[in-house]
């Protein structure tokens, strides 16, 4: 019977991550409605562990405190995915829930217990941070390598998978190979991405160090930055820097800007602004990220 189980997971992940944009509320929905309600069951809080795999290492607290509210409220609604480790649980989705249940002062929680590989554990947690998180782009970045890694995959398959622009995938994994200390300020929100994808296209990491220090004392833009960057033979970078057409010259630096800000493909044409988007819950997420309230 568990075999069975196994066999149906292994084909839904299989679904989500090679026939269609990967979506991990339908991978969720998928175990739930397969799960009979008397194989959920409470689990002690005290006994279940991270998911190794998790990404996320920071967890926003005024977030989690909204979620333990409606805890205290109206209990946990949706049971938490886990799997029987030597010494209690790992938690393979839901790691929120369980840190605001904790806060609400939660001593059981619900939960659906399966038998998951490391390599469906690892896909379920970076799926679960990157389509109902706003990951930092550190741990974002690291997902997405850890994704290319794990799936055997191109960047490009991956960015189709996800519905997001190629060159916003290579940006983003392009983040960790800069030093330690401009992830961290990344990762604090000091730095932006625009100025992130600039540094990280420079060989000199002594120079990535001093460009960090000027970004942060002078406030330097991202255009200020670039123009550094590609005036100065001082700078040497990892690829030429390819001749555009007069569309690209044009328009390119904004497509690039707005590719980071929004995570997916966007065109810029004469009177026109292309905003690509995979389905519901990615439209809804670009319309979050503009700050448009899509309530009626």
């Amino acid at each position: 019977m568990e075999n069975n189980k196994r066999r149906a997971l292994g084909r839904g992940l299989e679904e989500l991550f090679y026939n269609e944009p990967i979506a991990y509320d339908k991978m969720e929905e998928k175990i739930l409605t397969q799960t009979p309600k008397e194989e959920i069951t409470n689990v002690k809080i005290s006994e279940l562990r991270s998911n190794p795999y998790q990404p996320r290492q920071v967890f926003k607290q005024d977030a989690l405190q909204e979620l333990s509210d409606s805890i205290k409220e109206h209990g946990v609604f949706q049971p938490i995915i886990i799997k029987k480790s030597i010494r209690g649980y790992e938690i393979i989705a839901g790691e929120r829930r369980v840190k605001a249940s904790q806060m609400a002062g939660l001593e059981e929680i619900p939960a659906i217990i399966r038998d998951f590989t490391d390599e469906e554990m690892m896909e379920i947690a970076l799926l679960e941070n990157l389509q109902r998180e706003n990951l930092n782009p550190i741990e974002e970045s690291r997902a997405y390598k850890k994704l290319i890694e794990t799936l055997n995959i191109t960047q490009e398959e991956l960015a189709k998978r996800l519905g997001k622009s190629r060159s916003y995938i290579t940006n983003m994994i392009g983040l960790q190979t800069l030093p330690e200390p401009i992830q961290d300020l990344i990762s604090d929100s000091k730095m932006s991405m625009g100025h992130a994808r600039v540094l990280s296209k420079l060989e000199n990491e002594n120079q990535q160090k001093e460009l960090a220090e000027k970004i942060i004392k002078d406030g330097m833009s991202v255009r200020e930055l670039e123009n550094l960057t590609k005036s100065s033979d001082e700078f040497t970078r990892t690829h030429k820097i390819k001749k555009h057409n007069s569309h690209s010259n044009e328009y390119q630096y904004l497509e690039d800007e707005l590719c980071d800000k929004l995570g997916t493909k966007v065109k810029i044409k004469p009177n026109k602004i292309e905003i690509s988007f995979v389905n519901g819950n990615d439209l809804n997420r670009l319309l979050e990220i503009m700050n448009l309230d899509t309530r009626r």
